[in-house]
């Protein structure tokens, strides 16, 4: 019996194996369908190229000051420095570099944010969607007054309290994210608490923990996933307002927001200075809500082509 049951193991395991790369070309096939998301996926990916190896791709130090062409404009614009391809700031920074080593920031922000509030977000939704009752109330209520108040209005608020910066900065942004995820997993754990393969994991005497993290999270992650997804853009724009309105990070880290915020006093005169910094976040959150768009396509069954 042993040995018939050790078999049935293998061959169990050798079918979950073999059923992955299936899965993974199903996936690949309905996310490949939605154009905008493969196009989306190329250019976040080329984004992150750069940003990894910002140091070999930009031409300059991003604070690397040259003091004989303040508000040099672009490469092709009349009496412009070739050198510097998209121009130079009030003080003479290299714009370009400053772009590309401020992707560094935007992609980092991102992941903090979306890791800090979809862990957190995950275990608040799990309990009050097992345990229901007095719990659920509770922590479905502080969420509730969380989603009161404009999500932008009570960063503001939170970096108030905690002080300026960029590590205080995605603290709140992530706080105020943290709502979206708990709802989210609270409802498809009432979804899936009481269906049979819960009930039968029961019977056989699971504990709590391993109900809720290994046998209903994981049939809950489709949801979630796409939400982390749109959630990085909403967290680089959150955290570009931030340092635009002096919140986020602080001069001279070369943040997309705060890139904005010392450049406001030369929209008219320079127009270089304002317009490259909100074309790389209009073009990043672009390219991740595309993503997003395609991952919900991929994984909702009933937005599936036949």
């Amino acid at each position: 019996m042993t040995d018939v049951t050790r078999t049935d193991t293998v061959a169990a395991a050798k079918v979950q194996t073999d059923a992955r790369p299936g899965r993974l070309r199903e996936f690949w096939s309905y996310f490949s369908e939605n154009r905008g998301a493969v196009i989306g996926l190329v250019v976040f990916g080329l984004l992150v190229v750069v940003a990894v190896f910002a140091p070999l791709v930009a031409p300059f130090h991003p604070n690397e000051q040259f003091r004989d062409h303040l508000l040099s404009p672009p490469a092709w614009a009349e009496g412009a420095d070739t050198r510097f391809l998209l121009g130079t700031d009030a003080v003479g920074r290299d714009i370009l570099s400053r772009l590309i080593f401020g992707a560094r920031y935007s992609l980092f922000i991102g992941v903090v944010v979306v890791s800090i509030s979809l862990i957190g977000g995950i275990v608040l939704g799990l309990v009050a969607g097992f345990f229901r009752g007095w719990v659920d109330t509770a922590i479905m209520r502080v969420m509730d007054v969380l989603l009161a108040f404009p999500s932008l209005l009570l960063a503001l608020v939170l970096v108030a309290v905690l002080g300026p910066g960029l590590v205080n900065a995605m603290i709140a942004i992530a706080l105020v994210a943290q709502p979206h995820y708990v709802r989210l997993t609270r409802a498809a754990v009432m979804a899936e608490r009481n269906r049979d393969y819960v009930t039968s994991a029961r019977v056989a005497g699971a504990s709590r923990l391993r109900l809720m993290f290994v046998t209903i999270l994981p049939n809950c992650m489709a949801p979630l996933i796409v939400q982390a997804a749109l959630s990085f853009s909403n967290a680089i724009l959150d955290a570009a307002a931030l340092g635009f309105l002096g919140m986020g990070a602080q001069p001279p880290t070369p943040e997309w927001g705060t890139m904005l915020a010392e450049a406001r006093e030369f929209i008219l005169s320079a127009w270089w200075v304002v317009t490259f910094p909100g074309l790389a976040i209009l073009i990043t959150v672009l390219a991740i809500n595309l993503i997003g768009d395609g991952l919900r396509d991929a994984l909702d069954p009933k937005l599936r082509r036949s």
